[in-house]
């Protein structure tokens, strides 16, 4: 029985050409949608080739590595955000964008179903699904990892492997790499398989984008990136003199020298959206760096003040973006307040890259606010000692009053 259009995200992948497959068993009429967000060495004409062979009526792919980076990685910078203080968000921000794509699709082609490959226990349902109700209110999701009959035929990465061959579909993942992965410009990630013990160390032939530390050269990297209103503008590699300035080459650019030096990767167990702790990998190599340049910047033009209330505020950010509430109302009151944080964050940061270290080596704006006499120990600089007096007895009030109090009520 005919079921009509749906419209799903695909990968090309094991689990994904499976489901393609799968859905059109099933009745559907099965139209692809691939985001090119960056992911290294994927060949989306094949992709797309593929997908039409195992039976989609119609298979798009959308170079959306520009919006990603613009739209999504440099918000995110701007923000400083990192879930759980670890976490540079790299897949958390990609859903959102691809979710959303997808279902301009579905209009596009008039269809009223959409499907991911995302399962039932993982974060990636949670912000393909919000993102569709955003943007189709009335969609229906088809999401076969939790669906009864597809769970009773496939339990797990061995039974996609034999359907796989089973039916004639092409794919290249063995049970040699006992773990997943999901590649972007902004990162690598690596979960499951032999990766589910926390106590065991990933094998080094895992990584992919970056090198030991231990292999990284023996000499620092130098180079300074140059921002306006937040936004890394320009690269310059101070050794070699390679300037970057447009922002796909500069990101690109910092992911290849922060691989040659080992950056960055990142071990932990976090907090799944659903509940569930999980342990995922990470390699976010331009993230990092962009990351603690910013964040050494603001030291420069930002405020104490707005500092501490925007810092308050960082967790919160990160966590609707992993949570896969980008296009929540909350959210939009957070950018806005977050971006207007960045009105003078605007200057430059030396960094020496070394053996997967990002250091901070120097810092320069022409909206600082910090003043080198003010801060000197060797002059005055337009600042009285003896005004700390008052200003350190007028906040000791209160702690002088509550003191008397405890000791009165102890005699």
């Amino acid at each position: 029985m005919a079921k009509g259009k749906v419209v799903l995200a695909y990968s090309g992948g094991l689990d994904t050409s499976v489901i393609l497959h799968w859905l059109l068993q099933k009745g559907y009429e099965v139209i692809t949608f691939t985001a090119d967000l960056g992911q290294p060495g994927e060949n989306f004409e094949a992709l797309k080739e593929k997908a039409l062979d195992i039976g989609a009526s119609r298979a798009y792919v959308e170079d959306a590595k520009e919006e990603f980076i613009r739209d999504f990685i440099f918000p995110a910078i701007r923000a400083n955000a990192v879930y759980e203080g670890r976490y540079l968000l790299g897949t958390s921000l990609a859903r959102p964008l691809t979710a959303r794509k997808q279902i301009e699709i579905a209009k596009k082609e008039g269809a009223t179903s959409v499907a991911h490959g995302a399962t039932g226990k993982g974060n990636d349902q949670v912000r393909f699904e919000l993102t569709y109700f955003t943007f189709m209110p009335e969609v229906k999701i088809v999401a076969p990892w939790k669906d009864e009959e597809f769970l009773a035929r496939f339990q797990g990465r061995s039974d996609a492997i034999e359907y796989a061959g089973k039916h004639g579909i092409p794919i290249e993942v063995t049970r040699d790499e006992p773990w997943s992965s999901d590649e972007n410009i902004m990162h690598i990630s690596y979960e499951s398989g032999e990766l589910e013990d926390p106590l065991r160390r990933p094998r080094e032939s895992m990584f992919g984008t970056t090198v030991s530390p231990k292999e990284a050269p023996d000499k620092e990297t130098r180079v300074e990136i140059e921002f306006e209103k937040g936004d890394p503008v320009k690269v310059t590699n101070l050794e070699d003199g390679t300037v970057k300035e447009g922002i796909l080459e500069l990101f690109t650019y910092l992911n290849e020298i922060g691989g040659k030096n080992g950056i960055a990767r990142e071990d932990m167990v976090e907090n799944r959206f659903v509940g569930i702790k999980s342990r995922g990998v990470y390699e976010t190599r331009a993230g990092t760096i962009l990351y603690k340049a910013h964040r050494d910047l603001e030291g420069l033009t930002l405020d104490r003040e707005v500092m501490h209330l925007r810092d308050s505020l960082i967790p919160k950010f990160a966590e609707l973006v992993y949570y896969g509430l980008w296009y929540s109302p909350e959210m939009e009151v957070l950018r806005t307040l977050f971006d207007k944080t960045q009105e003078h964050v605007s200057g430059k940061v030396k960094l020496a890259l070394y053996k997967g270290n990002v250091i901070c080596i120097g810092r320069e704006s022409p909206l600082s606010l910090y003043d080198q006499a003010q801060s000197s120990m060797d002059v005055a600089g337009g600042f009285t000692p003896t005004d700390s007096k008052g200003f350190i007895r007028i906040n000791a009030i209160r702690l002088i009053n509550n003191a008397l109090r405890n000791r009165d009520s102890t005699d």
